[in-house]
């Protein structure tokens, strides 16, 4: 009886310390593995413990070193699926619905995070219709980690395309994956690690930061947990007394009756024209808050209706009344106003709209050329012009807030380097805009940025596609100086590296929005590029036309492209425009171009010795037409960095 009880001991003391199989999320139910390669399942378990991985008809078995990892390759395959995998030790574990196909990293920051939510609008058969088990999206939340490299993302899971899932898609990543789908007719998996606002720097890794000392000790202080801890708690403190201050203090909210009831007498009120900055209208920058007011005559047949209210952008937060009554708030200035209006808010008569606009720090306002509308049904009320206003309470700015996960490596150690086992077909790569205050440090850190990547992963050098920075902000009148002109130049130079390509789209963004709507165009356009690098499409039309060199003679500058295998054309049949020239004196001016022979020739005769000549050389290059005859854009360049 003795010997029974200290066996029953001792089996309790081995099943309390024998560990199961763990596995990396993202090698979990749903998963797509990238097709004819020999692909990496890896994991952790008791060290010494014995594995075996059973897929495809084929065992895979292996030993967990001495502090539990362990890895197996398996054999090519093709693509295909739903399959199921079985990993067998002390316990089992059975992994469900995989499919073999390409699987791309997706990665950048918030033009590639941007969901197919901020888009459903714009594409609502899109979202409507969506319905395709073979794309599938592994989302991974945003992770900045200083310690090191990391081995697992905290969390994820592998999800398809469908009506209840489309609007948490990257809407860049689903484009592009749709376009491989149609023409492929193979299983797309999406890794999409990215986070909005970053710089590139967050996602390079120590080693690929050497050169750069500030950015290494930016990313050693950030070691220290309590370094930030003390940050972020000292900016908490002082943006909770920022907003206790503002909700203590704003008239609107504390007058009686609040200056949201449709009872409040506004008349001796002053008015602003909206659409605008309010520094434009008589209104000083106010920090804090801005009350508007808009009272509206709706017709009978309003009643009991519900609606759309549509007010672009708001710089930077506001909370909206219809009639008193809340109908929603949005928090930052970036995402579009789109607020429901419940059946039983608008009435016959007179109707008010309240926005209660709270300004960060700068110039607060409304953004132009965006719509400014109440929707009901098939009736449009458009809400542009005079609107009452006034200030609430005036503020010093709000303080900066530190975002740590902008700091340097901390997103490729969270978010990059857990990936890097993860057999996959390519990257593509959606950044540039937080970094348009240095173009050229950007072009040398791009460069390494790919390349490391490129070495870590172990694939040599697989595609990796990116994005070209859209037109944006307001057109310039006479031609100038551009540092988003320079960044998109820096992107260009990237394309020295084997195997990279560039998504041109100068023409698909939008002056007042950073977040530009059109990410069909992006998606599409990528998957171009992808065509020619990784699908053997040969000297496919997958790019506009690159700048490749030029000659003078005379008072003509004569400009020869790469990329067009279909010829040069304007896009809209207009004459060139964008195209500048200068002479020693490197004062630009604008000039005439003209096509021929697949060149385009360049003059201006008040410029009788030119040196040089740029074309689409600015932040939103308006009417640049340069063109593919596949209708692709050309990039924008510079014949000399001297001028």
């Amino acid at each position: 009886m003795k010997k029974f009880w200290i066996l029953l001991f001792l089996n309790l003391i081995t099943l309390s310390v024998t560990g199961k199989i763990r596995l990396p999320r993202l090698v979990s139910n749903g998963m797509v593995l990238q097709r004819n390669s020999e692909i990496k399942i890896w994991g952790w378990a008791d060290p010494g413990e014995k594995i075996t991985v059973a897929f495809l008809g084929k065992d895979y078995s292996t030993k967990a070193d001495a502090v539990g990892d362990w890895s197996v390759d398996i054999m090519p395959a093709s693509a295909g699926g739903p399959y199921s995998m079985t990993i067998m030790a002390s316990d089992t574990v059975e992994i469900k619905n995989i499919l073999l196909g390409d699987v791309w990293i997706c990665s950048g920051q918030s033009n590639m995070v941007l969901p197919m939510e901020r888009v459903r609008y714009a594409y609502p058969e899109e979202v409507a219709h969506a319905e395709n088990n073979f794309i599938r999206q592994f989302l991974i939340n945003t992770n900045a980690v200083f310690s090191g490299p990391q081995t697992d993302v905290p969390n994820g899971t592998w999800v398809p395309v469908n009506p209840g899932t489309i609007l948490r898609f990257s809407a860049t990543a689903y484009f592009f994956a749709k376009n491989l789908y149609e023409k492929y007719h193979v299983p797309i998996g999406i890794i999409n690690a990215s986070v909005g606002g970053t710089p590139i720097q967050a996602w390079m890794s120590q080693e690929s930061l050497k050169d750069f000392p500030v950015y290494l000790e930016e990313a050693e202080k950030c070691k220290n947990p309590e370094y930030i801890s003390s940050i972020v708690e000292k900016e908490k403190r002082q943006t909770l007394e920022w907003y206790n201050t503002i909700k203590a203090s704003d008239q609107g909210l504390h007058q009686t009756p609040p200056w949201y009831d449709p009872l409040f007498d506004d008349s001796q009120w002053p008015v602003m024209s909206v659409p605008s900055f309010w520094d434009e209208e008589g209104l000083k920058q106010v920090n804090g808050v801005v009350w508007f007011r808009k009272t509206i005559v709706l017709p009978e047949n309003i009643a009991q209706k519900p609606a759309s209210l549509l007010l672009g952008r708001i710089v930077d937060c506001d909370s909206v009344y219809v009639n008193g009554i809340f109908v929603g708030t949005t928090s930052y200035q970036y995402p579009p106003r789109r607020y429901n209006v419940p059946a039983n808010i608008l009435k016959p008569g007179k109707n008010s709209i309240v926005i209660r606009v709270i300004n960060f720090r700068g110039r607060g306002g409304f953004i132009k050329d965006k719509p400014y509308q109440l929707i009901a049904e098939d009736d449009t009320f458009d809400l542009k012009g005079e609107w009452h206003y006034m200030t609430g309470i005036e503020m010093p700015p709000l303080p900066d807030q530190t975002f740590f996960y902008y700091k340097p490596t901390g997103l490729y150690n969270g978010m990059i380097a857990p990936l890097l086992k993860y057999r996959i077909k390519g990257v593509t790569w959606y950044q540039g805009e937080s970094n348009t205050n240095n173009p050229s440090e950007y072009g040398v850190l791009f460069k390494k940025m790919i390349t490391d990547w490129r070495k870590k992963w172990g694939q040599g050098d697989f595609p990796f596609l990116f994005v070209q920075l859209p037109n944006f902000l307001e057109p310039k009148v006479n031609p100038g100086e551009s540092r988003w002109a320079e960044l998109r130049e820096a992107q260009t130079e990237a394309l020295e590296l084997p195997r990279t390509g560039m998504a041109i789209t100068i023409d698909i963004g939008e002056w007042n929005d950073i977040h530009p709507l059109n990410k069909k165009d992006v998606g599409k356009r990528l998957a171009l590029v992808a065509g020619s690098l990784a699908y053997g499409e040969g000297k496919l039309t997958s790019s506009g036309p690159l700048f490749s060199t030029y000659r003078i003679r005379d008072k003509y500058v004569i400009i020869k492209f790469k990329n067009t295998y279909g010829g040069l054309t304007t896009k809209n049949g207009l004459p060139l425009r964008q195209f500048a020239i200068c002479g020693s004196d490197h004062n630009y001016i604008w000039a005439q171009a003209v096509i021929r022979h697949n060149r385009v020739i360049v003059w201006n005769d008040q410029v009788p010795h030119p040196v040089a000549v740029r074309y689409a050389w600015a932040d939103n290059p308006e009417g640049a037409n340069l063109a593919s005859k596949d209708g692709l854009p050309a990039s924008p360049f510079r014949t000399s960095k001297k001028y």
